[in-house]
């Protein structure tokens, strides 16, 4: 254990609990205290490497709950009512992403090889369910908009990793060839991927959701342990789902839409409350601070010693550009008034995925660019963090009411 740095994070922990209400009105949100204080320790020597090697399992844990924990509280009859708008932003916005954001690297990155320029804008595709909580829990926002920036955030990390997988993939084979079985082969890896990890995931959440409800009827469970039940269907569905072939971060999310579909069906008539949210919110912001620390003791370095104007521009181009023209084609011909289209567009945090992504990417494979990718992805959360957390507040507020029409 290195005290020091464990001394430091702790006073960093109680520091910003200690004044969240007034860091919210301010551009100073948590992402971005925990990226500087991550740097800040590897500035000072105090970050050492057995805390970086960590990362991946951290982001993955706390990627896995936050998913759950915003899930749960999506009512799934309006979901299923008003679907449309997730929907698109999913099935065309972002392949759309994908393909403006390839088209836009191709450009800007002529000396790269192209699978390697398609796997960067696969990584900048998804979006970060824990970067967009204050954007999408702000009760300033129609809820259609809270509830579709909540479905896309937490589906599309899913949708987007067997594509960051296969040009990773592709990318690293000799000669450019790629995986034994070709086309087909991959349709069947992302549909066992998207599909098993929805199903396995929902049957983890509806059968967790049903069983803690009935237990609840009978005041079997006390209130505190009823958010470790939850974290409990958080871990079976995401080793469920790898175990059947599924993705796991989709299977989280999906776990969530059930358990809080049957608790609702079993109790009151609303998404999981009181003490169980509270301690999935708790937990899934522990481990988001844990995970965003990291990454600036361990991404952020890199991505400011290697990164530099044209890499800078390529994630602005992706933050101002990619994804708002990809959300307003997407939401053509939908009804969606011309601010939500813009607001939709502009709010897509990149955060945990993006900088999950890019380490299962490059982690085993012989890339050409295998360190800048680490870079631009390093680059794109710490950009992301500071422009959508210093907008975030003022948005809502601003535009919020106006959404509707």
């Amino acid at each position: 254990m290195h005290e020091p740095t464990m001394l430091i994070l702790a006073i960093g922990v109680f520091a910003y609990a200690a004044t969240a209400r007034r860091l919210a009105e301010t551009p100073l949100t948590m992402p971005v205290i925990c990226l500087a204080l991550g740097l800040g320790l590897w500035s000072v020597g105090l970050a050492p490497r057995a805390l970086d090697a960590r990362l991946d399992i951290v982001a993955e844990i706390a990627l896995a709950v936050v998913l759950f924990s915003d899930a749960a509280r999506t009512d799934a009859r309006a979901l299923l009512r008003a679907h449309l708008w997730p929907t698109r932003m999913l099935a065309l916005g972002l392949p759309l992403a994908i393909l403006i954001g390839f088209a836009a690297g191709a450009l800007m990155l002529p000396d790269w090889p192209l699978l390697e320029v398609a796997l960067v804008a696969a990584i900048l595709a998804p979006t970060d369910a824990a970067l967009g909580q204050a954007v999408a829990t702000s009760p300033l926002l129609p809820e259609r908009v809270r509830r579709a920036l909540v479905v896309e955030s937490g589906l599309n990390d899913g949708l987007a990793l067997p594509l960051v997988l296969l040009f990773a993939t592709l990318a690293g084979a000799a000669e450019g060839a790629g995986p034994g079985g070709g086309l087909g082969a991959f349709v069947q890896f992302m549909a066992a991927q998207i599909g098993f990890g929805a199903l396995t995931g929902l049957g983890a959440g509806l059968a967790g959701g049903a069983l803690l409800g009935l237990a609840r009827a009978r005041r079997w469970p006390q209130e505190e342990s009823e958010g470790i039940a939850a974290l409990a269907i958080v871990g079976f569905a995401y080793f469920a789902a790898e175990a059947a072939g599924g993705n796991a971060f989709v299977a989280c999310f999906t776990a969530g839409l059930g358990f809080g579909a049957a608790l609702s069906l079993t109790g009151p008539r609303q998404p999981p409350g009181g003490f169980l949210a509270e301690f999935l919110d708790g937990e899934g912001q522990v481990l988001v601070l844990a995970a965003f620390v990291l990454i600036g003791t361990s991404m952020l370095p890199q991505a400011f010693d290697r990164a530099g104007w044209l890499e800078l521009s390529l994630v602005l181009v992706s933050l101002f550009l990619v994804r708002p023209l990809a959300i307003w084609l997407s939401l053509s011909g939908t009804g969606a008034p011309p601010r939500a289209r813009l607001f939709l567009g502009w709010f897509g945090p990149r955060g945990l995925a993006t900088a999950l992504f890019a380490l299962v990417a490059v982690e085993g494979r012989d890339l050409s660019h295998g360190e800048d990718i680490l870079a631009i992805a390093g680059l794109a959360v710490a950009v992301s963090a500071i422009l959508h957390g210093a907008s975030a507040a003022p948005a809502a507020r601003r535009w919020g009411p106006k959404l509707e029409g």
